[in-house]
């Protein structure tokens, strides 16, 4: 008889694991015991070779569907004398931040077919769940992860759940959640006005959103805003409620529903069933739904139903539905019932409650399959808090939090060789954004037991999680916007921290240039040390300064002059404030230069006529003018100067204004392609020439799919490291300031 020691490392604990290696261990017929601690999991396991050697392949080959496998140990094990007669599930040691918290995970289908099954105990329970599927991260209070430490606590087990739960055979062996309708949460509806409702509640939010109304429906990490996105009227009146007139709104469908709707591709379909159930951006096609869903888009939100409640609803309803975030406009997601009670009232019709607490507020992911691959928009709900692995030669690395940037802000820690990049929490400015953004810090540094012994932060000195950082009383480190964009897609790739120099495109709104103006569209040499900027989009006014984020026609102007057409931006623009802008732009008032290549997407989508003069969201002008795009295709595309890494519109404008009937859809689609040529041209050059030994693309413009595949046909051959587990826009911003962050402290690669 032969002994093996076996360490499991990874996301290996809640979900299953142990129950999983003791029926591997019966089924080879080994001896010994598997345990929970502050590592991972451990393996005591003695019998013959062979069987040991398939016990070890399978940790990692046939793992339960939520774990994550980061590495298998082998060592040898004395096998004490007397050997074990069985193999067991021994007691947990001491918890530790090792181990991992499970993101949230959609109902697995044996669980589904539960609560569809008229015999079973759980037929139409709202809040089934077993070891692999469930609330996790949005119930949890504090580690170690058991009931007691959750917003299940107060909810104790009958006989039936406690008998499941000790039965290492049963499939919620030690889930955390489990409840039943006997000892479990419940579910009910009430009035806008606080009243509670007798009857089924899935019945009553059924018939109510039938009938055209809306419904505040409490789910995982916070409540949706719901109605029947087949109803025109429906849509509109929610639009008014939420003053929300053109931000496009989420979906949620069966698959059978979203099939008669869209045509997801088998990466999107794979996106959209997996246990993180996100939003996933997919073409509209099939039977058409209201415009207004997603005015001017050309893709729809979809994501199916990830909790038990969310599919008794639609069986009821057989239709898709609208599932927006329940808030107030610019205000994080509503989490509890009196909370939901006074913000909501005056949005929702009918509320469907429930008296599990939510823990944290998540919002759903946002993801899309582009031609170059997976992309997360938003990385939330099913996501967090997984971690990722640091690349070659951070082994050594200082503990860093990395505190992001003010807009899409999310933090993230690094220790162990890996990285905990935070959920999606908002716009700093927002005072419930701010003090969620205060929960995370100490949300994620209790989980991963984290010391910092650096805070990086951002340039810029009016973002709040700079002032935050500065206040902390630790050593700081100040990270260029840019350069930490770029090393976050080095980070996520993996590139080594000795690989070498590589050539980041990084296009974006704005962000703090090191020579203290305003940057966005830049071609960086750099590495996770330090950059060197290379290229850069010939800068304009911000005329007005901030204004020029949210109307677009001040950017169009700018250009059109610098462009030497004033008087075509006269004719474009005539009932704008034209001289008065054109007066405080001679004089430096209120008129920083920038290089955002953002802006410049707002400028041409207003010239087209695609986008307002005012935007209602950030980036609307943007994604307007990529929907427009995507229907030509690619193309030629309009000129743009290059000389010594300035990019210079100027030519583009010019050629565009003599050309001034050219189709909208395959004008914009030539804006994109001489965009793309332009900034690929200054990267290869310093791949060819040999200071680079990559392209990096990064920065929220990248998010663009139309923008992405031609940077990547004007990089064919050369190697391109891109985005598809962090977000490219400053969802991201957190990890990489880590990154550079580590570097430094380390030293020359």
């Amino acid at each position: 008889m032969q002994g093996r020691r076996i360490r499991v490392r990874g996301q290996v604990q809640g979900v299953g694991f142990r129950p999983f290696v003791w029926r591997l261990a019966r089924r080879e017929g080994l001896v010994g015991e598997v345990s929970n601690d502050a590592e991972g999991v451990l393996v005591l396991a003695a019998g013959e070779a062979g069987a040991l050697e398939r016990l070890r392949g399978a940790l990692s080959g046939e793992a339960p569907p939520l774990a994550r496998v980061d590495a298998v140990e082998v060592a040898d094990w004395a096998v004490p004398d007397p050997a074990p007669e069985s193999f067991t599930i021994a007691a947990s040691g001491a918890a530790g931040a090792e181990t991992r918290v499970t993101p949230d995970a959609a109902t697995c289908p044996d669980c589904l077919a539960e609560i569809r099954d008229p015999a079973a105990r759980r037929h139409r329970y709202a809040f089934t769940n077993c070891t692999h599927c469930g609330p996790r991260f949005t119930i949890l209070r504090a580690l170690p992860y058991d009931r007691a430490r959750t917003t299940m606590a107060p909810f104790e087990m009958c006989p039936a759940c406690r008998a499941e739960y000790e039965d290492p055979a049963d499939r919620r062996f030690h889930a955390q959640p489990i409840a039943c309708p006997d000892c479990g949460p419940r579910l009910w509806a009430e009035t806008a006005e606080g009243a509670a409702l007798d009857g089924d509640a899935v019945a009553l939010a059924a018939e109510a959103l039938m009938a055209g109304r809306i419904v505040a429906v409490k789910g995982l990490g916070g409540f949706h805003l719901a109605c029947d996105a087949t109803n025109p009227a429906a849509v509109a009146e929610l639009r008014r409620r939420k003053r929300r007139p053109a931000k496009p709104f989420a979906l949620m469908a069966g698959e059978a529903v979203l099939a008669e709707h869209a045509a997801p591709t088998g990466a999107e379909w794979a996106r959209l069933r997996a246990p993180a159930a996100p939003i996933v951006l997919i073409a509209k096609a099939g039977a058409a739904l209201p415009e207004a869903l997603a005015p001017g888009q050309g893709a729809l939100g979809w994501m199916l139903p990830y909790t038990p409640l969310h599919h008794l609803l639609l069986d009821a309803l057989g239709r898709p539905l609208v599932m927006t975030s329940g808030n107030l406009s610019g205000e994080p997601q509503v989490i509890g019932n009196d909370e939901a009670r006074e913000k909501l009232a005056g949005f929702a019709d009918l509320f469907v409650m429930h008296d599990r607490e939510i823990a944290r507020r998540l919002d759903d992911s946002v993801e899309r399959i582009t031609p170059a691959g997976p992309m997360v928009l938003r990385r939330a709900r099913g996501r967090v808090p997984g971690t990722l692995p640091l690349p070659e030669g951070f082994g050594e690395a200082r503990e860093v939090l990395a505190l992001g940037g003010q807009m899409k802000a999310a933090i993230c820690l690094t220790k162990n060789g890996q990285a905990l990049l935070g959920h999606h929490l908002g716009e700093l400015d927002e005072a419930l954004t701010w003090e969620a953004f205060g929960q995370a810090l100490e949300d994620y540094r209790a989980l991963f037991d984290h010391k910092p012994e650096v805070v990086a932060v951002d340039l810029h000195p009016g973002y709040r999680a700079t002032r935050a950082g500065e206040a902390m009383g630790l050593p700081l480190e100040r990270v260029q916007h840019h350069h930490a964009h770029l090393a976050a897609v080095m980070g996520e790739n993996l590139w080594p921290r000795g690989g070498g120099k590589v050539a980041g495109i990084v296009l974006d709104g704005l962000g703090l240039g090191a020579d203290g103006t305003i940057w966005g569209g830049e071609v960086l040499l750099g590495d996770y040390a330090g950059f060197e900027r290379i290229g850069r989009l010939a800068p304009a006014p911000l005329a007005g300064g901030d204004a020029a984020s949210r109307e677009p026609w001040r950017n169009l102007m700018v250009r059109l002059d610098a462009a030497g057409l004033g008087a075509l931006a006269d004719a474009l623009m005539p009932d704008q404030p034209r001289e008065a802008l054109r007066r405080a732009v001679a004089a430096g008032v209120n008129a920083p230069l920038s290089s955002s290549a953002g802006r410049l997407f707002d400028a041409f989508a207003f010239a087209l006529g695609v986008a307002p003069g005012r935007m209602s969201y950030e980036g609307e002008a943007g994604m307007l003018l990529e929907a427009v795009a995507a229907q030509a295709g690619p193309g030629p595309g309009w000129p743009f100067a290059v000389a010594e890494g300035v990019i210079d519109p100027a030519p583009m404008w010019q050629a565009w204004a003599a050309a001034r009937g050219t189709p909208v859809p395959l004008a914009a689609a030539m804006f994109h392609e001489g965009l793309a040529a332009a900034f690929a041209g200054v990267a290869r050059a310093a791949v060819a020439d040999g200071r680079a030994q990559a392209v990096a693309l990064s920065g929220g413009v990248l998010q663009n799919a139309v923008l992405e595949a031609a940077l990547m046909r004007y990089l064919e051959g050369v190697p391109v490291l891109r985005h598809n587990k962090v977000p490219a826009n400053d969802g991201g911003l957190a990890y990489g300031q880590a990154l550079v962050a580590a570097a430094r402290g380390l030293g020359a690669a």
